[in-house]
């Protein structure tokens, strides 16, 4: 039995598209990634398992929690969980880059709210604090902005 033959388990790509709540262009664009099959044509249209609804949603998914679309083409790959270890390393190299980010985040707004208070104390007659940091070059601002935090 054809799997990608019309029938009651198999869908277009705009149904699929709809159901699992994309654009066409998404599921041909995972298409060409290979994160999602090109069934053959059956008649005039290509028709696809239901069961790709699921697989879309999977790859949105680890895709809002910032894995890039060779992550999740390696985690689809791991996709019978077998190999927990492989898993792990993809999840716990995501939680670094999420740990990094939480740290450069928090120093941004140390110097976000430096620059305020920094503004609100500054006369007229001086240059505005905030615009005059965002003037200067990166390396003059980090180290102001490290001096004084």
């Amino acid at each position: 039995m054809n799997p990608t033959a019309p029938g009651p388990a198999t869908m277009t790509i705009g149904r699929l598209a709809r159901a699992a709540d994309v654009g066409i262009e998404t599921i041909r664009y995972y298409q060409q990634r290979g994160l999602l099959p090109l069934p053959t044509a059956a008649g005039t249209f290509r028709h696809y398992p239901v069961s790709l609804i699921d697989r879309i949603r999977f790859v949105k998914r680890a895709q809002e929690l910032g894995h890039t679309l060779a992550e999740i083409a390696e985690l689809l790959r791991l996709e019978d969980g077998a190999d927990r270890a492989s898993i792990r390393r993809i999840a716990a190299n995501r939680l670094a880059q999420v740990e990094q980010n939480l740290a450069d985040l928090r120093k941004m707004r140390k110097a976000l709210m430096h620059m305020i208070d920094a503004c609100s104390h500054a006369g007229l007659d001086q240059p505005c604090p905030i615009i005059a940091t965002l003037t200067r070059p990166k390396n003059v601002a980090r180290r102001v902005a490290a001096a004084k935090g």
